[in-house]
């Protein structure tokens, strides 16, 4: 069985200081190499800050977070930023982590300069437009601004920028969230597909029942900052212990998966 890369243990995090809101009460989670974990909850669960806090992007008032071995829990930014290449983030909104005022070229070019990933101008272009190719945008995308791209593609641009730093975890924020669903499939697909190439460790946040089934090998249920069950997707789909996780269920439609959905060996069609 693979390692663990990520593993977080008694999280606790309180917004407003020490007197404030705790969203987070004693979580552990924990996620191996090459695995996709779902992070599943209603809307208030503290899905989205366990995934910003296993990034370092929110701090923790009590327990610890190893990533490679190493404690990061409390790591100085300093020490953080050589890190921060193998931890990407693919955001629910691509609008707001793309730069408006940035062509796609520039947005894609310049981060494998800044981190030492491609020599010259030249090589950092010859792979942006191989991961272009992937992620079945055309390079006519390159000249283009954030804005002038439909919400599909921008998402992809999303998922192409954070899989050229060659990352070895990536967490996906309610990425497929508020596109259509063939659009969905596609970048389902997409994600899948990178994952397996490139042996990535990635954390899924959604309050999707059915994608989460579809993409990920095991899954935390969270409500109200708890870890409520965890497990395999099948086990925990197939019979759930929860009372919780059974509402959930039964509250959201499950249809069948076609198992060939999201093979990353089938073609990919280019959405609008």
């Amino acid at each position: 069985m693979a390692e663990n890369l990520l593993t977080a243990t008694g999280l606790e995090v309180i917004y407003g200081g020490r007197r404030g809101v705790k969203v987070l009460h004693g979580v552990d989670i924990a996620i191996r190499r090459g695995e996709t974990v779902g992070i599943v909850g209603e809307s208030g669960s503290g899905k989205t800050t366990l995934g910003r806090a296993l990034l370092r992007l929110v701090d923790v008032s009590a327990g610890s977070i190893h990533f490679d071995g190493r404690e990061i829990t409390h790591l100085p930014e300093a020490e953080m930023r050589p890190l921060r290449r193998r931890i990407q983030m693919i955001f629910q909104d691509p609008m707001a982590s793309l730069n408006p005022r940035h062509t796609i070229r520039r947005i894609l070019v310049e981060p494998l300069l800044l981190h030492g990933l491609a020599k010259n101008a030249a090589e950092a272009e010859a792979r942006v437009a191989k991961i272009l190719e992937r992620v079945t945008l055309p390079a006519a995308c390159l000249d283009r601004n954030p804005h002038e791209l439909s919400g599909g593609q921008r998402q992809r641009i999303g998922i192409a920028r954070a899989a050229l730093l060659e990352p070895d975890f990536v967490l996906a924020d309610e990425i497929v969230s508020g596109l259509d669903v063939s659009t969905q499939a596609q970048v389902l697909k997409l994600l899948k597909g990178l994952s397996v190439d490139l042996g990535l460790a990635m954390a899924f946040i959604s309050h999707d029942l059915s994608v989460i089934r579809a993409v990920c090998d095991r899954v935390y249920v969270l409500r109200f900052g708890k870890v409520e069950e965890e497990g395999a997707c099948a086990e925990v789909f197939a019979n759930p212990k929860s009372d919780y996780t059974r509402i959930l269920l039964d509250a959201i439609p499950l249809p069948e998966i076609n198992p060939g959905w999201l093979d990353p060996k089938t073609g990919i069609e280019d959405a609008a």
